[in-house]
């Protein structure tokens, strides 16, 4: 078996067994949490607040990232796309993918998305709960590309 399928192995199985009690302060809901919450992103390539926890930085010998992010309800990425695609693991809450000229989709706990190589894409909160993902992007023939920003209007359709 090799490290990318162990890795969603660890990943998913780490999502199944986290803990389903409801917190009531903070600190519970830090550790609730399958992966830290990270810091807040301060770039334009998200509408609202969204939180990044890197887990794994790509490497000359492993090209792939995986990062945990959490969207707050609202919050999602622009259209972007990746050279050589993308996973995204659902870990909690309710989200939205959408590739272009696709309907979006409602993506909640445990799904999993594969995004293709060089398909604009956008993903991200729903408007009313927080959306937690993990990423998986290969950085194999380069970065993500990022494009516009997704509007209102596209995000609500």
């Amino acid at each position: 078996m090799n490290f990318k399928n162990r890795l969603v192995i660890l990943l998913v199985g780490a999502a199944l067994f986290s803990c389903n009690q409801k917190p009531t302060n903070n600190a519970e809901v830090q550790q609730s949490l399958v992966f830290p919450k990270g810091e807040l992103i301060k770039n334009n390539n998200f509408t609202g607040n969204a939180y990044l926890s890197m887990m794994v930085y790509a490497d000359s010998i492993n090209k792939n990232s995986v990062g945990n992010v959490t969207f707050e309800p609202g919050a999602r990425t622009n259209w972007h796309s990746h050279p050589n695609g993308q996973i995204i693991l659902a870990i909690d809450g309710k989200g939205y993918y959408q590739e272009k000229g696709s309907p979006k989709k409602i993506l909640l706990k445990g799904d999993l998305v594969k995004c293709p190589a060089n398909i604009p894409h956008w993903h991200g909160a729903s408007e009313d709960k927080e959306f937690i993902q993990v990423a998986i992007t290969s950085r194999v023939d380069g970065p993500t590309k990022w494009l516009e920003v997704v509007t209102d209007e596209e995000y609500l359709e």
